[in-house]
Parts: C-alpha cells; sequence; structure tokens
C-alpha cells in the first residue's frame, strides 16, 4: 500500500532554527558530491575547502556551481567566499575515496591565510589557465573562472552561488574509459557527502546501471497488465524496468508460450501443477529473479504466462 499523510514527520523551515533545520536538509538531500575548492586572496595566499552544496549545472557553456554558506554558528562567511570576490577564479577539485580524510582535514576552520594544502598534507600543481593551484592528488580537477556570486540571503546558513565556468579541465589517465572516452566510474572511487559525519563510496556493488527512458518510448506502468501492475511480489523499480519497454519490443504470444518450456518455467508447472494462486506466485518470484539479473525479455515472458495461468 502507498503511504498515507500519517506516514510522515512534516516541518515547515521557517518554524524552526536553523540549526534545527540544517540536519534534515542535508541529511535528506544526499548524497551530494564534494567540490574541493583552491583559491587565492589578493595577496595571492591559497585556500583550499570542501563543500558539498555543489553540482554541474550546464555542460555547454560548461558551468560548475557551489554554495560556501554562511556559517550555521554565527553568520560569518567562508575565507573561500572572501577570496573569489577579491579573485575571481577557483580550481574545483574532485574528491575519490583515497582522497577524503585529507579533504575532511582540509574543512577545520583555521586562520585566514592559512594554507590548507600544507595543513591536509596536500600538493600543489600549478594550473594552467588560473591563479589556485589544483590538488595533484584529486583525480580530476576543473580550473573556473567566477561568473557571478548570488547572494541567497544573510542569514545563518544562507547561501552564496558560486558560478563557474570551465576553462581548462584535467582527468587522471587511470580514471578514463578506453580511448579517452569519458570517465570509468568503478575507477573514478568517488565519494559524497551525507548528514553528519557521514560520507559514502560510489564504487564496487554501490554502482548499478538503470537505462535511460530517453533512449526509448516505455509503456510506461499504467500500461502494464493487471496482474503485474497490482502485484504483491514486485517491488516500484521492478515495475519501472518492465514499463521502460516499447511496445513493439514486447514478447509475441507464441515466444511465451514457447517459453513453457524452460527448464526453471516448467518445474514451477508441474510443482504447483494443482495450485494455481501458488504457480502465479511462484512464476512472478522467477520473473522477478530474472528481471533483477538483467534479462528483461525472459522475465517478460514469465511474468505473462503468470497471467495466463
Amino acid at each position: 500500500m502507498p503511504p498515507t499523510p500519517a506516514s510522515f514527520h512534516s516541518l515547515t523551515p521557517a518554524d524552526l532554527t536553523p540549526a534545527q533545520w540544517h540536519p534534515f536538509l542535508v541529511g535528506a538531500v544526499a548524497p551530494r558530491p564534494v567540490a574541493f575548492a583552491s583559491t587565492v586572496d589578493a595577496a595571492g595566499r591559497v585556500n583550499l575547502s570542501p563543500y558539498s552544496f555543489f553540482n554541474a549545472f550546464s555542460s555547454n557553456p560548461p558551468i560548475l556551481v557551489f554554495s560556501p554558506a554562511n556559517r550555521v554558528r554565527d553568520n560569518s562567511q567562508k575565507h573561500t567566499l572572501q577570496n573569489v570576490r577579491e579573485v575571481p577564479e577557483v580550481v574545483i577539485n574532485i574528491c575519490d575515496f583515497a582522497l577524503v580524510e585529507q579533504m575532511s582535514l582540509a574543512s577545520t576552520e583555521y586562520a585566514q591565510g592559512t594554507n590548507e594544502f600544507l595543513k591536509a598534507g596536500l600538493t600543489e600543481l600549478p594550473s594552467e589557465l588560473v591563479r589556485p593551484p589544483r590538488v595533484a592528488e584529486a583525480p580530476a580537477a576543473f580550473e573556473c573562472v567566477v561568473e557571478q556570486v548570488v547572494e541567497l540571503g544573510r542569514n545563518n546558513g544562507a547561501g552564496n552561488l558560486v558560478i563557474c565556468r570551465v576553462v581548462r579541465a584535467h582527468f587522471r589517465t587511470d580514471i578514463l574509459l578506453p580511448n579517452a572516452a569519458g570517465i570509468d566510474p568503478f575507477k573514478l572511487d568517488a565519494v559524497a557527502r551525507l548528514g553528519g559525519d557521514w560520507y559514502c563510496r560510489a564504487s564496487g556493488a554501490s554502482l548499478f546501471e538503470v537505462s535511460k527512458p530517453n533512449r526509448v518510448l516505455g509503456i510506461g506502468i499504467d500500461q502494464l497488465p493487471a496482474h503485474i501492475r497490482t502485484s504483491d511480489v514486485l517491488t516500484g523499480n521492478n515495475l519501472g524496468r518492465l514499463a521502460n519497454i516499447e511496445e513493439s519490443a514486447l514478447p509475441a504470444a507464441e515466444q511465451v508460450e514457447a517459453f513453457r518450456r524452460h527448464p526453471l518455467v516448467s518445474a514451477v508447472l508441474q510443482q504447483h501443477r494443482d495450485q494455481p494462486s501458488e504457480q502465479q506466485r511462484q512464476l512472478t518470484l522467477l520473473g522477478k529473479k530474472m528481471l533483477e539479473e538483467g534479462q528483461l525479455l525472459d522475465a517478460w515472458k514469465v511474468l505473462l504466462l503468470a497471467g495466463n495461468e
């Protein structure tokens, strides 16, 4: 059954203090990539600090945006924000798992003018088109000019959108796909921010693929047969995967009938031949298993058979 209003704890941000509201926002809007931003002030002093209010917002022009929010504690502003107003350039370094503890250390609120590269034991690598150095240990780095700083408020926790245009990018060769066709997510080993002290690691079993719907005109969940759409065995993810198929790609009736001879299907049909409801349930479970193993068409055949029994 879908959740009811009673299933939710509802809040109005204006009714809470910034300190009360903040953990709900950053705990739920997650995971967030981290902009490990290096900047310089007018005197040329280097600063390095991570920000998880960050993402890519345009590829042409290539725009990254991060937000050094006013401190919730005392409404003071971050040194990074002061620096980009003095010298509108920044390098956004990408953090991988091997770098996460040093990145976290660099978030320490050292005195203005302190070089966090030294504090965190990281190596300055000269940039090619901007003044701030990049982090040599980072798997990727984007040299940017700051197009605009948008102040979202002047209260505790208010954000300041630093809109950055990428002018040069650097990607460590070991994270690239063959022929430098892009980034291999398994080799990037990226990390992202959650709430509190929590992070997550995008690697290994944590990585999974979901076919993009814009490649096909999926039939939609509303067009699934009723016994599939209302099944208490199949999850919403299962239904979404099944529904992301073009009508022309659905298996024909003769293909479905021929699939009765599949060993696993035949075994279910024989074992539960005198129990129609259990037979349907077991076929649905088999279809679910095939679906989650990536056998979309076979899963469709089994599930359609389940509706015929």
